[in-house]
């Protein structure tokens, strides 16, 4: 399979989620604003997308791909079947423990989340209620990452991209329909969790069957446990969970300085998040979701320079879209803004106290997204110990600069954001300085030349960016319908430009083509 061929095919499926993502976030700025329902709401969602985050995109897929790819190309088809039944058992006990206490520990975790909600009774037990609701999705959600990993490393990589679209839908469809039917209304987006996350297990299950990889039913724990590559990824978990969600921690760490601040400040960062993610999403996640599987296959095989040129390719596909769409963000901020979210009860205000924090995550985008590129350099390889000494400094680092930025410099929610994205450009470079010393990644030569010419598409993107874009205020003055019009033709303009800068200085798509490991 070629590797830019299914770059396209999930990033499709994930544009078409944040699509959906974005229109989701109008339909909840328009019906709640920013302020408490939405506080409290974002609140209760991020722990259990937190942990999503962590468990089951993060530590459980980066430690069960790769020792899945091991045994499909050094065992039996067996004894592929026997790890995967082993493991969603050992999976599903697990989860249904973490859930039950998380449903009965919400007081307690609400806490420890957003502390200053303590000081309201009413808005602290608002939050504890959501929490309990949308706290099984984690549930959901660790089972949807078994079965991408399954349905990746089988190079099913459409599916899997398209499943978030079912939690977006489902929010749509409540916030639309079922808000009048609830008391208070923000009830019904936690419901849309839950139902969201039952909606994305529900649809791996065909495609499992059609691979003959769908789990077959056990409660056997100790059966489970006795199987080696059971144990084995277990194993890798623990430090795979510090090492690649040291940024989800920080946010999570985010939302209790932010608690403190100014009301709205869980809301500015977690619409500012949102936006940072639809690049972060669209091309860490997906290069990082197709990279894996053939590291994985690589290294089992013993290939090292295949597995150095596939991160060679991997990095310079990274800085040749992510790094333009940290420039374009951080110069559009105010018009993607005000475009997207400035209706109902969000107001100008919101507007630039948004803007603040994401241009602020700008900073960092690249950073983050290189991480997820990088990171599996070393998961590929089960190499666990470089990245966690690495997230522990990033993470230690994270919170020196909230003290610096929040406590000296008075920057407020902006100084999180900025910290999130400061500490994300330390982990990168402190995990590619690991791959150069350790002789994982030796860079293939035209590496001086590529960065003067993307520097160069860059400077010429951004100005017709900036030019075009106009005054911001305007943005606030004229009309939804006028905004989505100015939008709909700036940003293919300044893609194009982009592109067409890079065509004239002798990038060619063919120049990106790269197979995958068989």
């Amino acid at each position: 399979m070629n590797l830019l061929r299914a770059l396209a095919t999930v990033s499709g499926m994930t544009l078409l989620s944040r699509i959906l993502g974005f229109v989701r976030d109008f339909v909840i700025a328009r019906a709640f604003g920013a302020g408490l329902a939405t506080d409290v709401f974002f609140v209760a969602f991020k722990l259990p997308n937190l942990l999503r985050r962590m468990f089951a995109e993060g530590a459980f897929s980066q430690a069960f791909v790769p020792i899945l790819g091991e045994y499909r190309n050094k065992r039996s088809e067996e004894d592929t079947r026997n790890l995967i039944d082993h493991v969603a058992c050992t999976l599903s006990l697990a989860l249904f423990v973490v859930t039950v206490i998380g449903i009965a520990a919400a007081p307690a975790l609400v806490w420890i989340s957003a502390p200053g909600f303590a000081a309201e009774a009413g808005k602290f037990e608002l939050t504890v209620t959501l929490t309990r609701i949308t706290f099984p999705y984690i549930f959901f959600m660790s089972l949807v990452a078994l079965s991408g990993g399954i349905l990746n490393s089988w190079s099913r990589f459409a599916l899997p991209a398209f499943t978030p679209t079912l939690l977006n839908l489902s929010f749509i469809g409540m916030a639309l329909f079922a808000v009048p039917y609830f008391d208070p209304p923000v009830l019904a987006l936690a419901w849309a969790v839950f139902l969201g996350g039952l909606l994305q297990l529900a649809i791996q299950i065909p495609a499992l069957k059609k691979i003959a990889m769908l789990p077959r039913p056990s409660l056997n724990w100790r059966t489970a446990w006795a199987n080696p590559g059971v144990r084995r990824i277990v194993m890798l978990m623990g430090p795979a969970l510090i090492g690649v969600s040291v940024s989800q921690i920080s946010l999570l760490i985010n939302t209790v300085f932010a608690s403190f601040l100014k009301t709205g400040s869980v809301s500015w960062l977690y619409y500012a998040d949102r936006l940072m993610e639809f690049p972060s999403g669209l091309l860490g996640a997906a290069l990082g979701t197709i990279l894996l599987p053939s590291l994985s296959r690589y290294h089992a095989s013993n290939s090292h320079l295949e597995y150095s040129q596939l991160l060679d390719w991997g990095l310079r596909l990274t800085l040749l879209l992510a790094a333009p769409a940290s420039l374009a963000l951080a110069i559009l901020a105010v018009p993607l803004i005000a475009t997207l979210f400035f209706h109902g009860a969000f107001s100008a205000d919101d507007v630039f106290r948004t803007r603040e924090a994401l241009v602020a995550y700008t900073v960092g985008l690249t950073g983050l997204i290189l991480v997820k590129i990088l990171a599996p350099g070393f998961y590929a390889r089960q190499n666990v110990r470089t990245p966690v000494r690495i997230a522990l400094i990033s993470l230690v680092a994270t919170q020196i600069m909230n003290l610096v930025f929040i406590g000296g410099l008075e920057l407020g929610h902006a100084g999180l954001a900025l910290s999130i994205g400061l500490a994300a450009c330390l982990n990168a470079a402190m995990l590619y300085r690991g791959l150069r010393s350790l002789d994982i990644y030796d860079p293939q030569p035209g590496w001086g030349i590529f960065v003067v010419k993307l520097a160069l598409a860059m400077l010429v993107m951004g100005s017709v960016l900036w030019l075009g874009m106009g005054p911001e205020k305007s943005w606030l003055q004229s009309g939804f319908v006028d905004r989505t019009i100015h939008l709909a033709w700036l940003v293919p303009l300044g893609a194009f430009v982009y592109f067409a800068t890079l065509w004239i200085l002798g990038f060619r798509p063919g120049d990106f083509k790269r197979r995958a490991a068989t």
